[in-house]
């Protein structure tokens, strides 16, 4: 029964807009993030498998010394640099400090609902995991202890490391997962006005382009209709604003961009792109 609430609160949730992060749970995730961004880097240290050394609060190879007959091979990279991902400058506008995390064993996320669609078809889905993963939400530039509202997020970007085998299939995997929600029928309680009632919305995602950026990329489109009411057939107001993602791979890297509610596709194609060069330095192999 409680699986069966679990669905049903997942489904009313996402009957409803985008739910944007308030302002508290934004500096929560940014006190969170600060913390176990310094334990991972540790971590890091003790769990790659090429020599590494701590400096300057991030990881650089350690020195070493070769003849002159030896042969030097090109290190596997594992640890992400910071370097690695998008920089505020890239946005074109002033931003704070980025919220940053890090992560071993972090599933490949690319739309949460996928999963929840298949489920409500009693499919079994779950996303790629990642071997590591660094992430960062850029807010738009405020003053000192300004509480940011939900419309000053601009970018979240996630960059994950994956074993080479999951690396290659990963943009396979991702089309079998829309393939079966290209048109999902979503059902469930909803607050209609004063009162809680059945209603259904239409969701569908579609690869608005392919393959235009790195070594694979998608932009996927995420649409949902308005609400209607099932025991009146009456519609909500309007349909909520579509969202995009890009995907982006190069190497054995893959990294999934999203935009704030303002965000368009042409300046998400733009980000993307940009992503994939800065992907290319740390790649295994690199560009």
């Amino acid at each position: 029964m409680r699986d069966e609430m679990s669905f049903v609160e997942r489904v009313q949730r996402d009957l409803s807009d985008v739910r944007w992060p308030e302002p508290a749970e934004i500096r929560a995730r940014a006190r969170r993030r600060n913390r176990r961004t310094t334990l991972v880097a540790a971590v890091l240290v003790v769990a790659t498998t090429s020599t590494v050394a701590l400096l300057a609060g991030r990881l650089v190879p350690a020195p070493t010394t070769t003849s002159a007959l030896e042969t030097t091979p090109t290190p596997v990279r594992n640890e992400i640099a910071w370097e690695t991902l998008l920089q505020p400058g890239d946005l074109g506008v002033e931003t704070d400090p980025p919220l940053t995390q890090a992560e071993i064993g972090a599933p490949v996320r690319v739309a949460d609902l996928l999963l929840v669609c298949h489920e409500s078809q009693g499919r079994t889905a779950a996303w790629e995991t990642s071997r590591y993963s660094r992430s960062q939400t850029l807010l738009r530039q405020r003053p000192p202890g300004f509480d940011h509202p939900p419309s000053d997020v601009l970018l979240s970007q996630d960059v994950y490391r994956l074993a080479p085998e999951a690396a290659g299939r990963f943009f396979q995997s991702v089309g079998t997962l829309i393939a079966p929600c290209v048109a999902w029928r979503s059902v469930g309680p909803t607050q209609w006005g004063s009162r809680v009632v059945q209603a259904e919305a239409i969701h569908s995602w579609e690869a608005v382009e392919r393959d235009f950026t790195g070594d694979e990329s998608l932009l996927l489109r995420h649409t949902v209709t308005r609400a209607r009411n099932l025991e009146t057939g009456e519609f909500a107001g309007a349909a909520p604003k579509p969202t995009t993602v890009a995907v982006v791979r190069v190497g054995d890297l893959v990294t999934v961009l999203s935009q704030g509610r303002d965000g368009t596709e042409p300046d998400l194609r733009r980000l993307a792109t940009l992503a994939a060069r800065r992907l290319c330095v740390a790649a295994n192999p690199p560009c």
